[in-house]
């Protein structure tokens, strides 16, 4: 039961960002009462289930600059906001409550113990320990402002169910994640903010009947992935799959190209360069010194660039190189084809493939109607905005948590619960 005289911060969402700023904000303001509002009967979904249930809680980035250009959309914003929680204040946070994190070679970090309900108990204990309101099943149809001659009154809002149930609120963070179509953003429209067409962000290529698919489940460490006729390129590791082509190299790619891969119809042409460490000229004058060094060895045998065998046995059927045939008498034309191939592959991509747990959404709440060092609303005082709701998404690698740990944090801080006592 809430106290009469206590404030009351309802936080919409129990994912990161929600029970981030929900904890945070119990803990600092010991006379806030808080609830947690979840539309279905899971919290921290997209915890349990990132980095393969492992769960990149951040990057290793410690200069804000640069961790502000692995966002493709919000850099600006986010720049400010790591102002006031940033990396080291979140590993920093997790180490407090005895949670450890490990950073891997390409600067993802996750916890020692390489599981995501390490995360996710430590959240929870918080949660516990400062009697943090937990409601499932409680889907929010409308948040309305209350209001009298002289503008908002205590309780400040009142936020309706979709069952009809009518709950009051002194302060309003809406964190329920990223919303796939425009229309659900309505209630958020209704509040006279405006909204950033969403549209999807980190998603793999498909490339129906293409012969490579035959190839699923072999892995390249680092290539060069070109979209045709854009300045879309980006460097990284590559996964060929049953359905085409992703891994991080082709999940970035993605998520600078959002809005024009979208406006396309995600139909468009790529060029991968699966030796981006050789020039085009140095793959072709590799090839010609293989003739001289490795005369009487077939060219099936063994590749020279150290890449999957089944990779190159499939470029040498792309190249019409028949089998047996000896490095001594590779055919010009068969070079030729190789280089084309292992330089600049050229592919069709026709549609994408999003995974519904890790899904994230490029659009949302325009930035520029939201204060970045506190999170609120500049049209609604008291209404605050925290996580992927916001038009800010960035690359994989543990960018979208730590700007969910980031406006989390920054909301719960920016709650002065004390001020409208009287």
């Amino acid at each position: 039961m809430i106290s009469p005289s206590s404030q009351h911060l309802i936080v919409i969402g129990g994912g990161a960002a929600g029970i981030f700023c929900a904890v945070n904000a119990a803990r600092k303001h010991p006379g806030l009462h808080v609830t947690v509002l979840e539309k279905t009967g899971k919290l921290l979904s997209k915890v349990k289930v990132s980095g393969g249930g492992r769960c990149n809680v951040t990057h290793a980035c410690f200069e804000i600059a640069e961790m502000a250009k692995r966002y493709p959309r919000g850099g600006h914003f986010v720049r400010k906001a790591f102002h006031r929680w940033f990396t080291t204040d979140t590993i920093a946070w997790f180490r407090e409550r005895g949670v450890e994190l490990a950073t891997e070679e390409d600067g993802r970090m996750f916890p020692v113990t390489n599981s995501s309900q390490t995360i996710i108990d430590c959240l929870m204990k918080e949660v516990n320990r400062y009697g943090v309101e937990i409601r499932m099943h409680a889907e929010v149809k409308m948040v309305s402002p209350v209001e009298s001659g002289d503008g908002p009154v205590s309780p400040g809002f009142q936020v309706e169910l979709a069952d009809g149930r009518l709950l009051d609120a002194d302060y309003v963070c809406v964190a329920c994640g990223g919303y796939p179509k425009s229309r659900m953003f309505d209630w958020i429209r209704q509040l006279g903010h405006s909204i950033e067409e969403p549209v999807p962000s980190l998603f793999t290529f498909n490339m129906p009947g293409d012969p490579i698919t035959k190839l699923m489940g072999i892995s390249v460490p680092e290539v060069q992935v070109k979209v045709i006729g854009s300045r879309l390129v980006e460097k990284g590791p590559l996964l060929i799959t049953h359905w085409g082509l992703s891994g991080p190299v082709i999940l970035r790619l993605s998520a600078w190209g959002a809005r024009e891969l979208a406006a396309g119809g995600y139909r468009f042409g790529i060029q991968v360069n699966w030796l981006p460490t050789y020039s085009e000229q140095q793959v072709r004058e590799r090839l010609q010194d293989l003739r001289q060094e490795l005369g009487g060895r077939q060219v099936s045998s063994g590749n020279p660039f150290g890449l999957p065998q089944r990779l190159w046995d499939y470029w040498l059927g792309q190249a019409d190189i028949p089998a047996g045939v000896r490095w001594a008498d590779l055919p010009a034309k068969g070079a030729n084809r190789l280089v084309g191939l292992s330089s600049a592959g050229a592919f069709t991509i026709q549609g994408k493939t999003t995974f519904k747990e890790e899904f994230v959404t490029a659009g949302g709440v325009r930035l520029s109607e939201i204060e970045p060092s506190t999170g609120q609303s500049r049209k609604v005082p008291g209404l605050f905005f925290a996580g992927e709701i916001l038009d800010v998404d960035g690359i994989t690698g543990g960018f979208n948590f730590q700007h969910a740990w980031t406006s989390g944090w920054v909301v719960a801080n920016s709650i002065r619960a004390l001020e409208k006592e009287g």
